[in-house]
């Protein structure tokens, strides 16, 4: 093999990159965006706006585990390219929608095809990229998640903007065109596996060309819930679920009610902590590349966790801005470590499957977080304990992230 010309590898994850730029970025982040003018121009209240909220999670998680298998066996590239069609297509669809069961049936269709879009792409690495250059590969994809909500943070209120009392509709008509655009890039040019175009993962030894691994023709879907790392990397992952999400859900709230500070002002912080999550997954992949997925990861938390404590004792606008960079370093630092964990420890091909399985488990911690962090916030009439519950959760996992096993199955070829 020509050692001067581009391995198909990277190609396949910078594909991926623009996958989750659609999937997350399009599909998921922006909708909060659009959400006011919505309620404007389909006469809903706020209630509603919570559901349609949780119809595209629960689609989500319903895919992000059914997807990861549905990869596996039938291949990535079928999987994300269907999923990301359903998603432009029902994102067109909302933007048609005449009243609050049309829309919340569209958003939990685009829901399914986020999970089952984001999933695969975020394993993929697992497939091209042996174990020591996996963590660097799976931060390149999930940085579609920092420069996706970016994008959409400076589409959108242009669109919207532009278009008046029905520029809601436009902006899902525009961005379900983007997602169906980048369906037919993913179609073309991701490949499941370096078998298919007879390579052989990156940094992986020994000679060049495909390798047989066990399980290739027949996948052994008992061994993701029998490895009992598996199980081990969804509690710590639970606790990344259940942290980040009270950060995120009460960030503009707590500075704005509690502390005073603009909307304007938050929204500026909002946005230096997307500009700064871009590059996160690629600094913690490689991170965890070096140190292993258990350190990498606890030390992940560890700097989550500081950032948590950090916006709820240090009342003023310096600390909230050291919070805001402290989390945009270390935001998507967790999922990218996951995702590569996920392939050392069941293997490349049913990486999908088990990135599927421990995001259940993220997904149920995601669903308690904000019930919990509101109902302390209610109670307490401050936002400075649910903080504190977050920094201490965040410190557990970085705890039970030490204890991670070392996989089993090695991945070198």
């Amino acid at each position: 093999m020509d050692k001067n010309k581009l391995h198909f590898g990277w190609i396949v994850i910078f594909t991926g990159l623009l996958v989750t730029i659609g999937a997350h970025g399009f599909g998921r982040m922006s909708y909060t965006l659009i959400l006011p003018a919505m309620k404007d121009g389909l006469s809903l209240n706020y209630a509603q706006l919570g559901l349609l909220g949780t119809g595209n999670f629960i689609g989500y998680l319903v895919m992000a585990l059914i997807g990861g298998f549905l990869a596996a066996r039938f291949g990535t590239r079928i999987v994300i390219a269907l999923a990301l069609v359903l998603m432009g297509t029902t994102m067109i669809l909302t933007g048609l929608a005449q009243g609050f069961v049309g829309a919340l049936a569209m958003r939990f269709l685009t829901g399914l095809g986020n999970g089952a879009a984001y999933v695969p792409a975020m394993a993929l690495a697992s497939a091209w990229f042996a174990a020591s250059r996996r963590g660097f590969a799976t931060g390149i994809v999930s940085a579609g998640i920092g420069g996706g909500t970016m994008i959409a943070g400076l589409v959108v209120p242009a669109i919207l903007g532009l278009s008046g009392q029905d520029g809601w509709r436009l902006t899902w008509y525009c961005l379900g065109f983007f997602v169906l655009i980048i369906a037919a890039v993913a179609g073309l040019l991701i490949r499941s596996r370096p078998e298919e175009l007879n390579l052989r993962q990156i940094g992986a030894t020994g000679d060049d060309g495909p390798k047989s691994r066990p399980g290739t023709s027949s996948l052994d879907w008992g061994r993701v819930y029998r490895v009992k790392a598996v199980w081990c990397l969804g509690l710590v992952y639970f606790m990344y679920g259940f942290s980040y999400i009270i950060y995120m859900t009460f960030f503009a709230a707590y500075l704005v009610k509690e502390m005073g500070l603009k909307a304007a002002q938050a929204g500026q912080l909002w946005a230096l902590v997307g500009g700064l999550s871009i590059f996160c997954g690629v600094i913690w992949g490689g991170i965890s590349d070096r140190l292993g997925r258990g350190r990498g990861a606890a030390l992940a938390y560890v700097g989550l966790g500081l950032a948590y404590l950090i916006m709820a004792l240090a009342k003023s606008e310096t600390g909230f801005c050291l919070s805001a960079v402290v989390f945009g370093l270390t935001a998507w630092s967790i999922p990218t470590i996951m995702a590569a964990a996920a392939g050392d420890h069941v293997g490349p091909q049913l990486a999908p499957a088990g990135l599927g399985f421990i995001t259940l488990f993220f997904g149920i911690g995601q669903a308690l977080g904000p019930y919990v962090g509101g109902f302390l916030a209610d109670k307490t009439h401050t936002f400075t304990w649910p903080l504190g519950l977050a920094c201490s959760v965040s410190w557990l996992g970085a705890g039970l992230a030490l204890g991670l096993l070392r996989p089993r199955i090695s991945d070198q070829a």
